[in-house]
C-alpha cells in the first residue's frame, strides 16, 4: 500500500465516527511537519512487518532499531529501506534506547516474555507505546502495565488490531442495537499446521545472537538449538501458547460484542496431542470455556495448532448468538447475520482495500488492517483521535488467555473476581499469577 492511497482511503475509514480530542501535552505536536519518529523492538517477524508499515504512513518515521540477533537487525533495516529517506539507528539494549530523548513512541514485538516489562520501561521514559499482543506473559504484569499507562500519562494501545477495522466497528454497533436480539454466547476457534520442535541441544550461543539480553527479565536458562527465533511461544518460561498467540483477537472480539469484561468461571481441557513427545510444552489441542455475569453469558473457543481442518468454513473466525439470530465472522473485516431460521439475511463483505492472505503468517490480514491500526495509534498521540484498543481493554482480553492458561497448568477450575478477575481462594493457581524474574530484571511502576 503506498502512502498517498493510505492519506486517500485508510485514515478516515478506518477510525471511523466518534473521535475525541486528548487534552495533554503531547511529543512533536509544536514540531513543523508534526512528524513521530518511532523506536521498534524486535524486527526479526511481527515487528519488521510493522516497521515497514509504520514507515509508510504520513508523518511518521523509524528513528530507532532494537534487536539483539544480527539476522533479525539486517531485516529490519532492510524493511525500511525505502520507505523513508532516513536511516534508523540501532542500538540492542532496550534500557540505552529508552535513555534517547528524540523518539516519540516505542513499537514492542520482543518476544511475549518481553511485552509488558519493556512497555513499562518505555512509559516510565515518557514513550507512548504500541505493544502487540499479547500485552503480559502472567496477569500481574498486565495490571502493573495498566497502571504504568495511567501513572505517567501515556498512550498505549494493544495490537488486537479488529477494534479499529471499519466493518467490525459497525457489526459490534449493530448488535449493540439488537440485531440479533440480546446476546448471550460466543464460539471462536483457530486451526494451524504446525509441526514437532524436536528436543533441543544445549550448543554454543551463535555469535549473531545477545543471549543474556534475548532472556531479558525470564531468569537464566540454557541456550538450546529449537528456541529463536519462533520455538519459544511453546515453551512457559517465555511463550503464552496458542491462546494467547492467536485466541487473543478471536477472544477480544467476543469479548467486545457481549460487553463482558472479567469472568466468574474459567475451564480449560486440552494438552500435547497431536505428536510424541517433545519440547513443546503448552497445548497443541485446546478448549477454554468463560463464564460471565453468573453464568449468564458464556464464550468458548477452540485452538487446534496441529490439525489445519477449518471450522465453520474458516481456520479462525466466531459467531455470536443472540436470542433472535447470529452473526458470523470469518476472521477478516467481514460478517453475515443469520435469523433465527439459520437464512443469511445480511452479509457485508472485507474492502478490497489489501487482500487477505492464509500465506502471509506475519500479517494474514494484509498490511491495509494493520496500518489503519498503527494509524489511530499515531492519531491519538497527535491528540487527534481516541485509542481503539487502549491498554484497559487489551489487558482484560489478554487475561482471559492468561487465566486459560492457569486452568489448563493446574487443572482445576477457576473461580474469579468479576470486579477485576482475581482468582478466588486458590492458592495453587495463584502461584501463577505472577512469575520469577532475573535479578534486576522485574517490571515496577
Amino acid at each position: 500500500m503506498k502512502r498517498r492511497d493510505f492519506i486517500k482511503t485508510g485514515s478516515a475509514a478506518g477510525l471511523g465516527a466518534g473521535l475525541t480530542y486528548l487534552n495533554f501535552p503531547v511529543f512533536g505536536k509544536n514540531a513543523p511537519s508534526n512528524k513521530i519518529v518511532l523506536g521498534v523492538m524486535g524486527v526479526n517477524s511481527r515487528g519488521n512487518w510493522l516497521a515497514q508499515t509504520a514507515a509508510k504512513l504520513p508523518n511518521t518515521e523509524i528513528g530507532y532499531i532494537c534487536d539483539v540477533e544480527d539476522g533479525a537487525i539486517a531485516k529490519g533495516m532492510k524493511a525500511v529501506t525505502g520507505a523513508q529517506s532516513r536511516t534508523p539507528t540501532v542500538i540492542k539494549d532496550i534500557r540505552k534506547l529508552l535513555e534517547k530523548k528524540d523518539f516519540d513512541a516505542l513499537i514492542v514485538a520482543a518476544p511475549d516474555h518481553w511485552h509488558a516489562p519493556a512497555a513499562i520501561m518505555g512509559t516510565a521514559a515518557g514513550k507512548h507505546v504500541y505493544v502487540e499482543k499479547p500485552c503480559a506473559h502472567n496477569p500481574h504484569e498486565g495490571e502493573l502495565l495498566v497502571a504504568a499507562a495511567a501513572k505517567y500519562n501515556r498512550h498505549v494501545q494493544m495490537g488486537n488490531q479488529r477494534r479499529s477495522w471499519p466493518n467490525i466497528q459497525q457489526a459490534v454497533k449493530e448488535v449493540r442495537e439488537g440485531i440479533i436480539g440480546d446476546v448471550y454466547y460466543a464460539r471462536g476457534w483457530y486451526v494451524n499446521d504446525r509441526k514437532p520442535i524436536g528436543t533441543g541441544k544445549k550448543i554454543p550461543v551463535p555469535g549473531t545472537l545477545d543471549w543474556d539480553l534475548w532472556q531479558g527479565p525470564a531468569p537464566r536458562k540454557d541456550y538450546l538449538d529449537n528456541i529463536v527465533h519462533y520455538n519459544w511461544h511453546w515453551r512457559w518460561h517465555w511463550g503464552t501458547s496458542e491462546t494467547c498467540n492467536n485466541a487473543t483477537h478471536e477472544l477480544d472480539c467476543m469479548r467486545w460484542f457481549l460487553d463482558v469484561n472479567f469472568p466468574t468461571k474459567v475451564t480449560s481441557a486440552g494438552g500435547r496431542y497431536a505428536y510424541p513427545p517433545d519440547d513443546w510444552e503448552t497445548p497443541d489441542t485446546q478448549t477454554l470455556h468463560f463464564e460471565f455475569e453468573n453464568g449468564k453469558k458464556a464464550i468458548c473457543w477452540e485452538g487446534r495448532s496441529c490439525h489445519p481442518y477449518n471450522l465453520e468454513g474458516s481456520g479462525r473466525g466466531f459467531t455470536i448468538f443472540g436470542a433472535k439470530g447470529a452473526l458470523y465472522n470469518s476472521g477478516g473485516d467481514s460478517y453475515k447475520i443469520i435469523d433465527g431460521a439459520g437464512k443469511v439475511v445480511k452479509e457485508v463483505k472485507q474492502p478490497d482495500k489489501d487482500q487477505r492472505s492464509v500465506t502471509n503468517t506475519i500479517s494474514p490480514a494484509g498490511e491495509y488492517y494493520d496500518a489503519i491500526h498503527l494509524q489511530n495509534f499515531l492519531d491519538s498521540i497527535r491528540g487527534e483521535a481516541k485509542l481503539n484498543a487502549e491498554i484497559n481493554e487489551g489487558y482484560r482480553s489478554t487475561l482471559l488467555c492468561l487465566l486459560g492458561n492457569i486452568a489448563q497448568r493446574t487443572g482445576r477450575v477457576l473461580h474469579t473476581d468479576p470486579s477485576n478477575g482475581h482468582i478466588l481462594a486458590d492458592a495453587p493457581a495463584m502461584k501463577l499469577w505472577s512469575r520469577d524474574y532475573e535479578k534486576g530484571w522485574a517490571p515496577k511502576v
